[in-house]
């Protein structure tokens, strides 16, 4: 019998630790709708007042070691609090395979494809087929929105016009501009004395050359001068020439036209066969190599299937959402970033102070009529009004279950767009939460008396700030002993 013990004892041990790596692992919640429950309905979840969601990216191991040391330590040792708090670290499970500096923009993982580039010589930027048939349109200005991959020089700024003989009979600006400024870097003026060159049927005028540097954003507008609106043609003929990556179109301002030319030249590198050798090994940058550090205390979630880059910060958000609805208990959620400093005692204080624990409650510093960008790295092209809803500062907020749990279910469905800030004030639209607003919540990097959070610091400047919470109770105001 002893023997047999000593056989089956291995194997319960075996199946143990399977089932624990099974529901403790991150997947584990996505792939298993109801979390332990599915498994084990008679458990119930250890209940919690607040969870706490701390949105990080993976090299950030520094800022999430000043917290672990500030007032995570702070609150696991605190004897009323740690006991009701959950604190979640929100990471993607993977880094980004393409280096920096071999991106598109150093905010998403996207490839800069840059294929057979055309070097030293002059290429239109757009053109027509001989066979595509011109009308005049009603519309006097139209423009076109690019973003310029690799340097580019444009030289010669140009517009369409079927002369049929007699000449050139219009009156045309063409502008250059630097997105969202209102004056023009440079322009040609097209009429019937200075008509410039033509090249078939189209007709150019040489600009002032500078070099346009990697990540321009740029806006080509073409204005007739004349009462008639501009000669167009069919946009769906039009043929792009994007010097092998060098450039790309965003958004044409007009239905179903374009109208004028671009001729640009490459601005020569010697190390563009380094970058793209780099990018065709698939170096892996530091992030990847090192890894993310050990689970200190269990409480780094990592999100599946999500590569942690700025861009995948919204879908990262409502993974953990989901995940917090499916494997735990708790009535409110706060949501705040790991280079923020945050005050856990003076956030339950608040909350029983103004009894904000109660449903369909979103407590914040809100902007309001905040304008939508459309370059940096806050380019929103997917939501097109001019201004966002209301949402939140992203230093922190609190939402109750309830809106917990309508994230959750429609995380599926839910768009996501430039940042998850002003995704949570498009979401939030639609279900109209009990906003109360809150100064407290500090959108700005400034030291208040009182403050719950305040963002955008340095892990030194976090250590040096709880230093002052802890000796004087005050981290603006503190007069060492």
């Amino acid at each position: 019998m002893r023997n047999w013990l000593v056989l089956l004892c291995p194997c319960a041990v075996g199946v143990a630790l399977h089932l624990w790596l099974l529901l403790s692992c991150p997947g584990g919640p996505g792939r298993h709708p109801a979390g332990p429950l599915a498994f084990f309905p008679q458990w119930k979840l250890k209940h919690y007042d607040v969870i706490v969601g701390v949105l990080s990216a993976r090299h950030n191991h520094e800022l999430r070691s000043v917290i672990r040391n500030t007032w995570f330590k702070h609150l696991k040792q605190h004897p009323a609090l740690s006991q009701r708090v959950l604190v979640k670290f929100i990471i993607g499970a993977h880094g980004c395979a393409v280096p920096v500096e071999d991106r598109e923009d150093p905010y998403s993982c996207k490839l800069l494809n840059i294929s057979n580039p055309v070097l030293n010589q002059e290429i239109e930027a757009f053109s027509l087929p001989e066979d595509v048939p011109s009308v005049l349109s009603e519309d006097r200005i139209v423009s076109v929105n690019f973003r310029v991959l690799y340097p580019i020089v444009i030289t010669s700024l140009g517009v369409f016009y079927e002369a049929d003989g007699v000449g050139f009979q219009r009156n045309i600006t063409v502008k250059l501009y630097q997105a969202e400024h209102e004056e023009a870097l440079f322009s040609a003026r097209f009429s019937p004395p200075s008509c410039g060159v033509q090249v078939n049927r189209l007709w150019y005028k040489p600009v002032e050359q500078f070099i346009l540097p990697e990540s321009f954003e740029g806006t080509i507008v073409w204005e007739s001068q004349d009462l008639q609106g501009l000669v167009s043609r069919n946009l769906h003929k039009v043929m792009v020439n994007d010097g092998g990556g060098v450039f790309r179109v965003i958004t044409l301002d007009f239905s179903c036209c374009l109208r004028g030319e671009v001729c640009f030249a490459w601005e020569k590198d010697k190390g563009m066969q380094k970058v793209m050798l780099q990018a065709g090994e698939g170096s892996l940058p530091h992030e990847l190599t090192e890894g993310v550090e050990g689970i200190a205390g269990g409480f780094i979630y990592t999100i599946q299937d999500v590569i942690d880059t700025y861009r995948n910060v919204p879908a990262k958000l409502l993974n953990f959402y989901r995940w917090t609805v499916e494997s735990t208990s708790f009535d409110l959620l706060l949501k705040t970033d790991d280079d923020c400093y945050v005050d856990l005692e003076a956030v339950f204080d608040r909350i029983m102070q103004k009894k904000l624990d109660r449903p369909n409650i979103w407590w914040g510093n809100f902007r309001l009529n905040w304008a939508v960008d459309r370059t940096g790295k806050w380019q929103e092209l997917e939501y097109p009004s001019p201004a966002y809803p209301a949402f939140a500062c992203g230093s922190g907020y609190v939402i109750s279950k309830d809106i917990v749990q309508w994230l959750a279910s429609n995380s599926e469905r839910l768009k996501t767009y430039q940042g998850e800030d002003v995704s949570m004030g498009i979401w939030m639209a639609a279900v109209g939460p009990k906003r109360y607003q809150d100064s407290l919540w500090l959108c700005e990097k400034t030291c208040e008396s009182g403050m719950l959070s305040s963002p955008q610091y340095s892990p030194q400047e976090l250590s040096e700030l709880w230093r002052l919470k802890e000796l004087c109770g005050d981290p603006c105001r503190c007069e060492e002993r």
